[in-house]
């Protein structure tokens, strides 16, 4: 088995809809690390992250992050432990403002 710790998914969404930025390959364990939330706009905005083990619902019932503030120009850094396995499982990230927020994920793989 190898490890490689690297960036995991990286998205600047241009709607305000839920999206998956990260899901594991077949047969790999994954560990997600940190969530960098950059707003590189000159507004304010909220976000939300989400973590469905095998499925793609981006919910209150899979929010891991809900409705969090975030002010113009500011990055937000998330230290976090997140376990992902499922080959259909799905980290998501939605913003309240379109092109505003880029969001970008780190963790290491084992396959």
């Amino acid at each position: 088995m190898a490890m490689q710790s690297f960036q995991l998914g990286q998205s600047r969404p241009s709607g305000t809809t839920a999206a998956s930025i990260y899901s594991p390959g077949a047969n790999v364990e994954t560990t997600i690390t940190s969530i960098i939330v950059c707003n590189t706009s000159g507004a304010a905005a909220t976000y939300r992250i989400f973590h469905d083990h095998n499925g793609t619902t981006y919910d209150q019932t899979t929010a891991l992050f809900y409705d969090i503030a975030i002010a113009a120009d500011t990055t937000h850094i998330l230290d976090v432990f997140i376990a992902a396995d499922d080959e259909n499982g799905n980290l998501a990230v939605r913003t309240s403002v379109a092109n505003a927020l880029t969001f970008t994920v780190y963790g290491a793989e084992v396959s």
